[in-house]
């Protein structure tokens, strides 16, 4: 999970929206994922200095850069499965809450191990009209084999997000649905729910380069 966690970094959808695009008409998704994991990473080389003196920085970038083009609602609901069908309203605003948060953190914390890794886009294969497509990359490792990982976005009013990565076909949503569900199954939603927000507050801000 720790590696399928950071290799989701390797995305970070940064919200620059490209020269001569209009707001209307949605970026092709390879497009859009290459142009803006480019400028995250920039990014961060460019506040290397302020991260390091404001660690919490990070947090920042991350909820305000990424996390906007990540589909949360969908992501909460595959992954909680049958959970979410029967979960209130409140259960899922909470859930979804905590869950955001879980990533923002769970990014934050391992961010800066990753603004030197290199992003091979592969062959993008897609009829014009799909709403649900499949951006795949390989991410290089020195002096090992390079890291397959597939981003799955669906269109959502005119703008490609991100609902699930796989890193060697392991899914991030499949892998967070089978150890939530085997939690819920033993102590309930809401116990579940207070752990993550128990969890969240006692991260820490990640550790200065």
């Amino acid at each position: 999970m720790k590696k399928l966690i950071a290799a989701m970094l390797l995305l970070c959808m940064a919200g620059f929206a490209p020269v001569g695009v209009s707001a209307n008409v949605p970026q092709p998704p390879q497009d859009m994922v290459k142009q803006t994991a480019d400028s995250m990473l920039a990014k961060l080389k460019e506040e290397r200095v302020v991260i390091r003196k404001d660690p919490g920085r990070i947090y920042d970038l991350v909820s305000s850069i990424v996390l906007p083009h990540f589909d949360f609602e969908r992501m909460s609901s595959w992954v909680l499965g049958k959970y979410w069908r029967t979960a209130t309203p409140a259960q899922k605003k909470r859930f979804s809450e905590e869950f955001r948060n879980l990533l923002v953190r769970t990014y934050a914390t391992s961010l800066t191990e990753y603004t030197d890794r290199k992003i091979n886009y592969l062959p993008f294969r897609a009829d014009p009209n799909d709403t649900d497509v499949t951006v795949r990359t390989e991410v290089a490792q020195p002096g090992a084999a390079s890291i397959p990982i597939d981003y799955r976005l669906a269109l959502t009013n005119d703008e490609w997000k991100v609902y699930d990565v796989s890193i060697d076909s392991v899914s991030l949503v499949t892998n967070y649905r089978t150890t939530f569900a085997n939690q819920i199954r033993q102590e309930g939603l809401d116990k579940l729910i207070e752990k993550l927000a128990t969890r969240n507050e006692k991260s820490s801000a990640p550790s200065a380069k």
